[in-house]
């Protein structure tokens, strides 16, 4: 796990450094010097707000509403339990989102950190599997995911704004490239036209990693990857469903692994399955399903209880 996570933190360092070098090269073309400063005052205001409103907008978009200690006392202990694990000043707030599709994602950083969850995510996962995932998002709030990805998410919009602005240029002065008054430089047109694609990717492949770190970081949260690669298998069958249900007879859906904002399903059980072996590599403390479903510690091979409404509470 340690050598994994150090992976991923250089992975990450040189991924955000790229960004950011693709950004300022970009600001340097336009006006040297200046242009360079533009882009770091340009891509403040954006990162500013992202980090204060978006949150917001976000769970409004969704019809996201706050979850009570009384609505939802076991969700709100374990996300509790969670966050003092992870160090965290304040657990994140909890959110309900009335959809039947399994969904949960994190957002916010700090004080102002959520954690919003679907309807159709309760009835599908088991407690231990929704244990899981909450470690997962937890993680990704206490690794400042959210902060790292929202300052992605603006570079790449710079990057993209100033892309414009170039090609923009190239097109006003093209009277004089007729005329031959005006040679045009094609290094500087070739890195603004794939300025922006570049950048998307770069974003794309830190997402994937910072959620191979969330995975590890979960996993040592809830001491049980097994159970978030169990919830992981059960949201990917669901997706898979839906997709099938979506195309047209014979049609096969293949995304490429570069377009993907996380990492292929399999290869996430794959790696929690070896952090499983890592965890507890006597067999004798792992009992393995016929299914080559996740093996499990002894302790945690029975829970197997569904969340559901109840009298006392939206969960229980």
């Amino acid at each position: 796990m340690l050598a994994q996570r150090l992976r991923n933190l250089i992975q990450s360092m040189v991924l955000v450094a790229g960004m950011v070098g693709l950004l300022l090269t970009l600001g340097w073309l336009f006006a040297g010097v200046y242009g360079m400063a533009w882009t770091l005052l340009v891509g403040i205001i954006p990162l500013v707000v992202s980090l204060r409103v978006l949150p917001a907008l976000v769970l409004r978009m969704y019809k996201a509403k706050p979850l009570s200690v009384a609505e939802a006392p076991q969700l709100h202990a374990i996300v509790n339990q969670l966050s003092r694990r992870a160090g965290l000043a304040e657990p994140p707030r909890i959110h309900y989102i009335p959809s039947s599709a399994p969904l949960i994602f994190s957002i916010g950083s700090g004080k102002g950190a959520s954690v919003a969850v679907t309807d159709g995510l309760l009835r599908l996962l088991t407690v231990r599997e929704l244990v899981g995932v909450l470690g997962h998002e937890v993680s990704h709030i206490g690794n400042s995911d959210t902060w790292v990805m929202s300052f992605a998410d603006v570079v790449t919009r710079v990057t993209r704004l100033i892309s414009l602005m170039g090609q923009l240029l190239v097109i006003l002065n093209l009277p004089l490239l007729i005329l031959g008054e005006w040679s045009l430089p094609w290094i500087p047109l070739m890195l603004m036209l794939f300025a922006p694609i570049i950048s998307a990717l770069l974003q794309l492949s830190l997402s994937r990693t910072r959620e191979f770190e969330a995975d590890l970081s979960g996993s040592k949260l809830t001491g049980d990857p097994a159970g978030l690669a169990s919830a992981l298998g059960k949201l990917e069958e669901y997706q898979q469903r839906v997709l099938k249900k979506s195309r047209l007879p014979g049609m096969k859906g293949i995304e490429p692994s570069l377009l993907r904002t996380h990492p292929v399903t399999d290869e996430r059980i794959k790696r929690l399955k070896e952090i499983v072996r890592e965890m507890y590599p006597d067999d004798s403390m792992l009992v393995c399903p016929e299914d080559g479903g996740p093996c499990v510690p002894h302790h945690m091979a029975e829970v197997s209880r569904v969340p559901r409404r109840h009298l006392n509470g939206l969960w229980h």
